[in-house]
């Protein structure tokens, strides 16, 4: 009989490790994602908000990231119970639900993504509890919340938001912060970063789980805030390997 998948990077958040999630923005095919098993990403973002995954291409999806040892995680583009909890059923092990700004809308993730007696998660067993008999008595343990601290609104209203039950990270946004305080597409500006900062801060002190978007450059400043869900995306690495190659042409040329 079979046994129910550990989730990784709820296992390596319980022990007060980090966990280090690829963003796979533009690796939305099963093929590009088992191609990642030589990095040992914990998680794997799989974007329904702003990329291509549906209810159609998720299984093979989460499939391919089981394959490869990861956590699968799914930004669903709404908090809406029946789109969560099919992103559930199809072998997401983790939903992450953006603009959540109230302890209300905390709590309906709850709800929606864990079963009874915590919530009302439709009984289904879920491509993740195919052959495993005692999967309604493990699902709720193995499965990951996590909402998305990225509006004005939100960090007003996070001190409620906090304190919702059986949430396991709550991430930062600086994208849609940064539109939310007049100053859209400028994520960076230091009165962004400056607010991000300090409601990382305020997640951690409260003795939750803070997540936040890193890159290299600023990994070390969200650990030492008390980060430690990391999600990062291809496109920087892509940016600075592929200079690092040029770079090392040209001086090759010289000499």
């Amino acid at each position: 009989m079979a046994t129910m998948r550990l989730n990784r990077v709820k296992e390596r958040l319980q022990k007060g490790l980090h966990a280090l999630c690829f963003a796979a923005w533009g690796y939305d095919g099963a093929d590009h994602l088992e191609r990642l098993a030589p990095a040992e990403p914990d998680g794997i973002w799989l974007e329904g908000e702003h990329g291509e995954v549906d209810f159609g291409n998720l299984p093979n999806l989460t499939r391919a990231i089981d394959l490869i040892g990861a956590t699968p995680i799914v930004r669903v583009h709404q908090n809406q119970a029946g789109l969560i909890y099919r992103c559930l059923d199809l072998g997401a092990m983790g939903i992450a639900v953006p603009h959540v700004n109230t302890r209300e809308e905390a709590e309906a993730l709850v709800q929606a993504g864990k079963f009874w007696p915590i919530g009302q998660r439709g009984s289904f067993t879920s491509r993740q509890g195919i052959g495993v008999s005692d999967y309604f008595e493990r699902a709720n343990d193995q499965t990951m919340l996590m909402v998305l601290i990225e509006d004005v609104v939100a960090i007003e209203n996070l001190d409620d938001i906090l304190a919702v039950d059986h949430i396991d990270v709550f991430f930062v946004a600086p994208g849609d912060l940064a539109q939310t305080m007049g100053l859209p597409g400028k994520a960076g500006d230091p009165r962004v970063q400056a607010l991000v900062d300090e409601t990382l801060t305020r997640v951690v002190r409260a003795g939750k789980t803070a997540g936040a978007l890193v890159t290299q450059a600023n990994a070390q400043h969200h650990y030492d805030l008390g980060v430690r869900l990391f999600l990062s995306g291809p496109a920087s690495w892509l940016a600075a390997g592929f200079k690092q190659l040029d770079q090392a042409a040209a001086a090759g040329g010289q000499a």
